[in-house]
């Protein structure tokens, strides 16, 4: 029988993140799947990832979630500030850990997604929004595909 990882009440640091620390700075409780969780997310410096490539991590780990308890752990987490989720259609979105303005490469057939040099793409005349609305942000996903 396989013994399983388990995962103390006490802070934790991989790279220098204090998972702790992080949750309860964005006003989360940091229970302890969202601490295992948040240490497989933010552990690696920046990430983009799907709930079912997080659940993989996860169960590579020993750590027992259902991918439920992992799409609502990275819905709490975007909602907190800690990530920041991009759809690229209707069937795929991927939480980033950089959660500052940025646009995204999509490698089409290896659903690769990576972050464009911020001083390579820049964005100005930006329509004025109807009244009463503002923009709250410009999401920019470039896709790309082999040269035939």
């Amino acid at each position: 029988m396989k013994a399983r990882k388990t995962y103390s009440a006490a802070p934790r640091r991989r790279d220098g993140v204090d998972v702790v620390g992080l949750l309860r700075s964005a006003g989360l409780r940091p229970t302890q799947q969202r601490r295992a969780l948040a240490e497989l997310l933010f552990a690696g410096g920046g990430r983009h990832i799907t709930a079912e490539c997080l659940r993989e991590d996860a169960m590579k780990a020993g750590i027992p979630v259902s991918l439920a308890t992992i799409y609502n752990t990275l819905n709490q987490f975007t909602d907190a500030g800690l990530l920041r989720e991009l759809a690229i259609d209707a069937n795929k979105t991927y939480f980033d850990t950089t959660t500052h303005e940025h646009h995204h490469y999509f490698v089409e057939g290896t659903d690769e997604v990576f972050d464009i040099p911020e001083m390579e793409l820049s964005i100005t005349d930006l329509p004025e929004p109807p009244e009463g609305m503002e923009i709250a942000r410009v999401d920019v996903v470039v896709r790309l595909r082999p040269k035939s």
